[in-house]
């Protein structure tokens, strides 16, 4: 009768394991096939953006190659870096016009409720939603660095650099070495930190940083020799091409790539002409907020009067932290305190998408807090 038993509890255990593979196989072939439909079916746009937005992050970046050639994966890849400059005349350069209800036309001040002189305006797009971080003193924008570059097992995670640095707010920075699992300890690219420079490899990407009187430099291939000469105090690099706002003192420059539709939840830095710094994160990966374009983050910037911006790492980096932001904004926005994840519940404004807790990184862009006089 045991032995009855025994088998008949195997014989039930070896079905439902065979059920389980069934299904797994079946869900794994229904994912191919759907996979195969999009990337060899008509549309070559929802292929392309598909393409482009799984080889924005570091775990997705193997999948294109599942359905499609190598020259096809590299045409799509080529395509997305084609940029065009659209000029525009910076007396014709209209930035949105602020929400006021005041009293007084042509009197605002937008800081009045803001005794920080920072504040947070979350944003909604077509596929995302956004954290935009508006800063008054550009003095106070520098790039925060992980403890022992390049020699540390691991950089650090958000909450560890605000509190090294005593911050009031900070966004995620540069590059660095990344298979999905990176370890953060080391950016790529030309570093510099509170007027040195901290990190110099020779390797020469996009640079994204602040001179010595606090203007935002956005420049491809800047070497250490050209920083000193502009007198760089701050900043990072970001692989290639992520130059987004130019300006020569007479035009805008507007670095549009219409062919990279690719979304992805990203971070980006800019600046007005009054100095005020713009500091950017998008959502990313859900079904409320699958991510932005890079044209996407132009357009916020522009929205905002950016006259330079560039775009810094995303993906599982893009992070913005804020001290205490659910005490200010809770009713601003209506949060739900109960909706927010652990650590949203510590100071991360955007919604953190990965495996992972928050990513070690090596370079963020922190703003420090106001001291009076």
């Amino acid at each position: 009768m045991i032995k009855v038993r025994k088998k008949t509890v195997f014989m039930v255990i070896r079905r439902t394991l065979l059920v389980l593979l069934v299904l797994l196989l079946f869900l794994l072939g229904s994912v191919y096939a759907l996979g195969y439909t999009l990337a060899n079916g008509p549309s070559e746009t929802l292929r392309n953006m598909l393409v482009l937005s799984a080889k924005q992050a570091s775990a997705t970046k193997w999948l294109p190659s599942l359905f499609l050639d190598r020259e096809t994966i590299e045409q799509i890849l080529a395509d997305s870096v084609e940029v065009t400059v659209t000029e525009i005349d910076i007396n014709d350069y209209r930035p949105k016009e602020p929400d006021t209800d005041t009293s007084e036309p042509g009197v605002y001040d937008e800081w009045a409720d803001w005794p920080e002189e920072v504040r947070i305006e979350f944003l909604n797009g077509a596929t995302f939603k956004a954290y935009l971080m508006i800063v008054r003193d550009p003095s106070r924008v520098f790039t925060g660095v992980a403890n022992n570059l390049g020699t540390a097992a691991y950089g650090m995670r958000v909450y560890a650099m605000a509190e090294k640095y005593d911050a009031l707010a900070l966004i995620n920075g540069g590059e660095f070495p990344d298979n999905g699992k990176g370890p953060g300890n080391q950016p790529i690219g030309l570093t510099y930190s509170q007027g040195k420079c901290v990190w110099n490899d020779g390797k020469l990407r996009t640079f994204i940083g602040f001179d010595n009187n606090n203007r935002l430099v956005v420049r491809e291939g800047l070497t250490k020799e050209e920083a000193e000469q502009l007198g760089i105090r701050d900043g990072c690099c970001f692989q290639t091409g992520n130059v987004l706002i130019t300006n020569d003192g007479d035009k805008i420059q507007l670095h549009y790539s219409d062919a990279n539709t690719g979304t992805a939840q990203r971070t980006a830095i800019g600046q007005r002409a009054d100095g005020t710094v713009l500091m950017l994160v998008t959502d990313g990966r859900t079904a409320s907020s699958i991510g932005a374009t890079r044209n996407d983050i132009i357009d916020l910037m522009v929205s905002y009067g950016a006259v330079t911006a560039g775009m810094l790492d995303g993906g599982s980096s893009a992070m913005m932290y804020y001290e205490n932001y659910i005490d200010i904004y809770a009713d601003i926005y209506n949060i739900d305190r109960n909706a927010l994840d652990q650590y949203q519940l510590k100071g991360l404004v955007n919604k953190y998408q990965a495996f992972t807790p928050p990513r070690t990184m090596p370079t963020y862009f922190v703003v420090s807090k106001r001291t009076e006089g």
